[in-house]
């Protein structure tokens, strides 16, 4: 009884090792060949693909095999496939005969699981190979569904040369996915695996043939196509040398790659949000232009277009792509390289005093000759306007504006406000920027720039959607991995900018006259309104453009990849007309919705864009954001006291206040008035005053250059003399006459134009001017003394 108990157990023990060992038997994961980066567009079609490290062309495994290659493939090798448990013994019993008459080995009997085995173990063929195949077959049936088996099969079939798996073969033989493939062209394929070497070119190509047709009357005898189908398929070509792959997305390849572990993907393969449509025709497009641009020896150019609703990445071309050229240095991804941004953060800026109460839309800002502790910003087109409207200055993108602006708000907390909008190249402290911030001198790339306009386009359009529900934003990022959408219910709990300034801001960007249109394009009803900006970096390296509408966002960056700067480089002239031939491959779409309860009517000065005073005389009623009435009243708008005629300023002290005439009056600061007045025929200077009244209230002359204590660099001639600086000051009268001293020493006299040329010693001077009133005005400088280098 003992014995026949031990017998028992020694039994249960030896079953369930052998299951344990059954069932532990198979490898995880299956196969651990290295597979190819493989990128396809939003409806699945192949974008992109690379060769994978050990220099084979495959594809990941597929959610599925085409109907036809299952049926080409069964019938050729494994006709009982959905009937066996991995192991076909009927097979196996035909072959034993087949090969015992042969007196040699002429046929396998393996199965289709069994090859999939064999391909993942890759032993050498023996008999003890053979039947540890056989035990595994049968351990994957259990654990695998015969769909999955297939799929399996499909990845990691040979097809010939360094090609493996069924879409790698389907794409390098025919230029095509394998779903769109014909039975005569699946049919050839099916039979390769079994015999890969036929597929070289010039070599074999009548056994392969031969096999194909005979597999294609298989198909006819199993009833699974017809004759004239077999008739059809046996006509058709067999592949020659192998095609190349698909080159449309290439830099989003390659960041998928250096990304694939941050985005959580599992697989070398992804289904991206691109476009296929959109994409090729980017491609063209950006290869049109680069014809162009090479003439100019500009070589790389990208192009980034977003879809606003739902934050996807539909075109995606980081760089023209000529590989075969390597000096042009096309490989690199310019969408996420560093450069300069020109003047493209000048909309940021100005949403960012709009948001925070230091300015309404059309406040007038400074534009007049500026220094400001050794930096002396210049307009693009070397003018001044004396004062301009802060949008006015947006849209024309004038630098010295931009300046005075950023001075007012500060560059540390607007360098603060771009950390928010997650721009991740400013690495290095606020004071190293300093100023130059706004006019690129730091560095951006186009991926940070797009999602900030993203950012701000999401937000109005969310506010919008939702009639103001929800009072917050959302400035997630675009992503370019279909399915990997954040829900609209994922959003910051406050806003980096308020909607009515969002709204307020576009519709100053939308202003900027477009190239080549001369302004006109707003007579036609066709043309689509788009929110742009324009920027150039210095010595003309880059040139930017980057436009929204409620639905997209597209940025444009042209230059050159090392760096080297080119004439007729410049935002408005490369990167905008490009923008906007884009933009024309798109749907057009509305106008971004007034959020009118978060915007409010305050009364402004429509000469000086300030909150209106109680002098100002001509008002005009805006939207602006809330906050906008927490702004400072109109600063330039004063009471002036005028004799009986209107023609003479006077006072108390000289004419009778009865009789006096009290009048508002627009009146800008000397420098500012000096420009102003040339570029605003409207513009009337005071008058001047009565003979005998004082001069107390308002300031006649103002220093142009150099400021007060600034510091001034003489350089040397060529002929190795110092050279001399020109000093240049603004007077209310037109036709004043200014006497010049420096250190009490008579230098020269002006009248009408006063500028004059001199050449003071290194050190420090005072600089006394007087008029023929006696009107003084003193300031200090120094001259920085500098030796010949």
């Amino acid at each position: 009884m003992k014995k026949e108990i031990k017998a028992i157990i020694y039994t249960d023990v030896i079953f369930i090792a052998l299951l344990v060992f059954f069932l532990f038997s198979l490898p995880k994961p299956l196969f651990i060949t290295p597979t190819s980066y493989v990128i396809e567009a939003s409806n699945g079609e192949l974008l992109s693909a690379s060769i994978a490290k050990d220099g084979q062309w495959r594809f990941p495994v597929a959610d599925s095999v085409p109907e036809k290659f299952i049926k080409c493939i069964t019938t050729f090798e494994d006709k009982r496939f959905y009937r066996h448990f991995g192991v076909d013994f009927i097979a196996i019993g035909r072959a034993i005969r087949q090969n015992i008459q042969a007196k040699s080995v002429a046929s396998g009997a393996s199965t289709l699981s069994m090859q999939v085995i064999r391909l993942s173990r890759k032993k050498q063929r023996t008999i003890f190979q053979k039947l540890a195949e056989m035990w595994l077959a049968v351990r994957l049936e259990v654990g695998y569904s015969k769909d999955e088996i297939l799929a399996l099969y499909a990845a990691n079939a040979p097809f010939g040369s360094n090609v493996v798996g069924l879409e790698a073969a389907s794409w390098r033989y025919y230029g095509r996915a394998a779903e769109q493939l014909s039975w005569g062209e699946m049919a050839t394929l099916a039979v390769l695996p079994n015999s890969p070497s036929l597929v070289h070119p010039g070599k074999n190509a009548t056994r392969l043939i031969i096999k194909r047709n005979n597999l294609l009357d298989k198909l006819v005898e199993e009833k699974i196509i017809d004759r004239a189908t077999a008739q059809l398929s046996k006509a058709e070509p067999i592949p020659t040398a192998p095609l190349p792959l698909p080159q449309n997305a290439p830099h989003l390849l390659n960041r998928f790659k250096d990304e694939m572990k941050t985005l959580n993907v599992s697989t070398t393969r992804i289904t991206s949000t691109i476009d296929e449509h959109l994409q090729q025709e980017l491609n063209q497009i950006t290869a049109q232009y680069h014809q162009k641009f090479a003439a100019n020896g500009i070589n790389n150019l990208a192009a980034l277009v977003i879809n606003v609703k739902n934050g996807s990445v539909v075109g995606y071309v980081g760089n023209y792509y000529l590989p075969q050229q390597k000096e042009l240095e096309s490989h690199v991804d310019m969408i996420r390289a560093r450069r300069s941004p020109g003047s493209t953060l000048k909309p940021l800026l100005y949403a960012s005093m709009l948001n925070d109460g230091f300015i309404l839309p059309r406040t007038l800002i400074q534009d007049v000759p500026t220094q400001i502790g050794g930096y002396s910003p210049m307009n693009f087109d070397l003018g001044y306007d004396g004062a301009i409207p802060a949008d006015r200055a947006l849209s024309r993108s004038l630098n010295i504006p931009a300046v005075k602006m950023l001075q007012q708000y500060k560059y540390e907390r607007f360098y603060d406000k771009l950390k928010k909008f997650n721009f991740s190249t400013l690495n290095k402290p606020a004071d190293h920027y300093g100023l130059s911030l706004i006019l690129g001198g730091s560095e951006v790339t186009m991926w940070d720039l797009s999602n900030a306009y993203l950012g701000m386009a999401r937000t109005l359009n969310h506010y919008n959607e939702y009639q103001g529900k929800y009072n917050n934003a959302d400035y997630a990022s675009a992503f370019y991995v279909k399915d990997q959408q954040k829900v609209d219910e994922m959003i910051e709990p406050t806003s980096l900018l308020d909607h009515g300034t969002i709204w307020s801001t576009f519709n100053a960007m939308e202003e900027v006259m477009r190239p080549g249109d001369e302004g006109l394009w707003q007579q036609f009803s066709s043309s689509q309104r788009i929110a742009w900006k324009t920027g150039t970096s210095f010595g003309f390296r880059d040139a930017w453009s980057v436009g929204l509408t409620p639905n997209y966002v597209v940025c444009v960056w042209v230059g050159n990849a090392d760096g080297e700067g080119r004439p007729g480089l410049t935002g408005i002239e490369a990167a905008a007309p490009l923008m906007f031939d884009i933009f024309r491959l798109l749907p057009s779409s509305k106008w971004f919705e007034m959020p009118k309860t978060k915007l409010k009517r305050i009364a402004v000065c429509k000469q000086s864009g300030y909150k209106a005073s109680s002098i100002c005389e001509t008002r005009i009623t805006q939207w602006v954001p809330p906050v906008g009435e927490k702004t400072a009243l109109c600063p330039y708008h004063k009471l002036i006291h005028l004799d009986a005629s209107a023609t003479q300023q006077v006072t108390n002290q000289c004419y009778s206040v009865a009789q006096m005439k009290h009048k508002s009056w627009f009146v800008l600061p000397p420098t500012m008035e000096y420009y102003y007045k040339t570029k605003n025929a409207e513009y009337r200077v005071l008058p001047p005053f009565m003979a005998g009244c004082e001069n107390e209230s308002t300031a006649v002359m103002e220093m142009i250059y150099p400021k007060p204590n600034a510091s001034v660099y003489i350089p040397l001639e060529i002929d190795g003399n110092r050279g001399k600086v020109v000093f240049n000051v603004a007077h209310r009268d037109n036709n004043a006459t200014i006497h010049w001293h420096i250190d009490e020493e008579y230098v020269g006299t002006t009248k009408n134009y006063h500028q004059i040329a001199l050449n003071p010693k290194p050190g420090k001077h005072v600089l006394t001017l007087t008029d023929q009133n006696g009107e003084r005005l003193v300031q200090m400088f120094t001259v920085l003394d500098k030796e010949e280098k």
